[in-house]
């Protein structure tokens, strides 16, 4: 069974940090690129950050660059974003999302094979 399982979320207030996790079963991180989404009430689905299968490439939307960071363990097929100077902006279900193919112009996937049920990240002011 393919499965993608999100979790560390949780509420924090403004300024503070959360670790989020993105294990994988029935298939390998390092055959795939790995996408990092995060969905909020009444805003447009947004990508925020990709890694490469091999943890080679990374990529950062700008409004979390500087501020996350993405990485992946490839010995326990999980990747992981390690969010610091949370803003209550950055409240939203936070999903992660797998394909095989990579996109033209980043490491991101170009199609969603797999997704994850989501996270909720909740910042306070």
């Amino acid at each position: 069974e393919v499965q993608l399982v999100e979790s560390g979320g949780g509420l924090v207030q403004a300024g503070g940090s959360l670790r989020l996790s993105c294990a994988a079963s029935g298939f390998t991180f390092d055959d795939y690129y790995i996408e990092w989404v995060r969905q909020a009430p009444g805003k447009e689905r947004e990508g925020i950050s990709c890694i490469s299968g091999s943890g080679g490439s990374t990529y950062y939307a700008d409004s979390v660059k500087g501020r996350f960071t993405i990485s992946s363990d490839n010995a326990k097929n999980t990747v992981h974003l390690q969010m610091n100077s949370l803003k209550p902006e950055d409240t939203a279900v936070y999903l992660c999302a797998a394909g095989p193919q990579r996109g033209k112009y980043r490491p991101c996937p170009y199609e969603y094979d797999y997704w994850g049920q989501g996270t909720q990240v909740t910042v306070s002011s």
